[in-house]
Parts: C-alpha cells; sequence; structure tokens
C-alpha cells in the first residue's frame, strides 16, 4: 500500500515538469493567437508572467545552491518550479480549452487547473523533494501569474475548440509524463549556480540546517 502511494505521488509529480508544461503552454497560446489575433496581448501578457515567475523561482535556487542564502527555521531552500510551473500554467490551459462552453464550464475547469496544481505542489513534499514552505512559495509565486492572466482573459473571444484539441493535449501531457526522459533542469540550475558562484560543491539542505551553509562560506574552487 505504502509503495503504491509512493508511485502515486511519483508519478503525479511529473505534471509539474517544466519540460511537459511550457511545451503545452506554447502550443496553446500558439493556437489562441492564430484563432483570435485580438488576444494576442492577453496571450502574451500571459507568458510574460509565466517567465517572471520562472525568474524568480530560478533566482531562490541560484541564492541557495551557490550563496547558501536560506532559511534554516521554516526549511527553505528555493521556491518549488514544479509548484509554481503547475500553478502558473494548468489553470489558463483549462480555461482556453473550455472558451466556448460558457461561463459556467470556464469556472469549473479553472478550478480543476488549480486543483491539478495543488496536487503537484502536495505530491513534491510527498517525493520529498521539497518542505511545505518551498512547495507554498511556488504556488503562491504560479498562482498570482496566473490569476494575473485570467483576469485580463475576462474578455477573451468567444473561439470554437476543436475537438482535436480538447482531447489531444490532455493526452498528450499524459503520454508525456510516462514516457519523457527525467527533467534536468535543476542539474542545470546547479550548473549554473556553481558557475556563478564559484563554489565547488552546492549547498545542501543539511548543511543549511547545520549552520555551515550560509553567507557563502562553502569551499571556493581554486
Amino acid at each position: 500500500m505504502l509503495e503504491s502511494t509512493w508511485l502515486f505521488w511519483l508519478g503525479f509529480t511529473r505534471l509539474g515538469e517544466a519540460q511537459i508544461l511550457l511545451p503545452a503552454a506554447l502550443a496553446v497560446y500558439g493556437w489562441t493567437i492564430w484563432r483570435a489575433p485580438a488576444s494576442r496581448a492577453c496571450a502574451s501578457r500571459w507568458l510574460m508572467c509565466v517567465a517572471l515567475a520562472a525568474v524568480l523561482t530560478t533566482i531562490t535556487k541560484v541564492a541557495f545552491i551557490g550563496y547558501g542564502v536560506g532559511n534554516a527555521a521554516l526549511d527553505f531552500t528555493g521556491l518549488s518550479g514544479h509548484a509554481m510551473f503547475s500553478a502558473a500554467i494548468l489553470p489558463v490551459l483549462m480555461r482556453l480549452l473550455v472558451v466556448d462552453q460558457g461561463p459556467a464550464r470556464v469556472r469549473a475547469m479553472v478550478a480543476l487547473g488549480y486543483a491539478l496544481a495543488l496536487m503537484v505542489a502536495v505530491s513534491r513534499v510527498k517525493v520529498d523533494a521539497h518542505s511545505v514552505s518551498e512547495v507554498i512559495g511556488g504556488a503562491l509565486c504560479g498562482g498570482a501569474a496566473s490569476a494575473l492572466a485570467l483576469a485580463s482573459w475576462q474578455r477573451l473571444p468567444v473561439l470554437r475548440v476543436p475537438a482535436r484539441l480538447w482531447l489531444g493535449m490532455p493526452a498528450a501531457i499524459v503520454l508525456a509524463m510516462h514516457g519523457a526522459p527525467p527533467s534536468q533542469t535543476h542539474d542545470w540550475v546547479t550548473r549554473l549556480s556553481l558557475h556563478l558562484s564559484g563554489r565547488a560543491e552546492p549547498c545542501t539542505r543539511e548543511e543549511l540546517h547545520q549552520g555551515g551553509c550560509r553567507n557563502g562560506d562553502a569551499t571556493q574552487r581554486s
């Protein structure tokens, strides 16, 4: 039972990977501005909000991994990227899939998007990838990005969503969750952090709690 629960959360956590969500977001963005050119500004604003949230998340990770900037009391080592991306992208994807089906359906699908994002956030704690403070911070950061986009899309033109998009997008995401190679995002951020800080090794959560990782006092490269 415990093993099956672990596997469930391990599978679900992949829904928050940037390599899965960003292509989906770009595909829906392209379809939206193609079918409704007047929505280009709103759609571009959404991607800009996602990009800003991603930059903020990366900054917090680099700050800890490279310079030891974290909070031991909160067990905080940087915003959860999975929680951020899922909260920033999934609600908007769900909203765009039902633009032609009335306000009640739109609200229900947006709520579903946020519920899925919440599940991704919970999964990050369940698989021991992040602390509670990190997933809350990531979810709030991503949620703010999607909320800003959704607020600007209250008057989105009514579009006829073809069945191939309605069915194909969720199916593609599910297939990617099971078939995509392991995400390399954390490795990329780690290499960037070490390059910028000059550290030989990344700061770890254990060091943070032992007080030996603050102020970038790890051994520097020779």
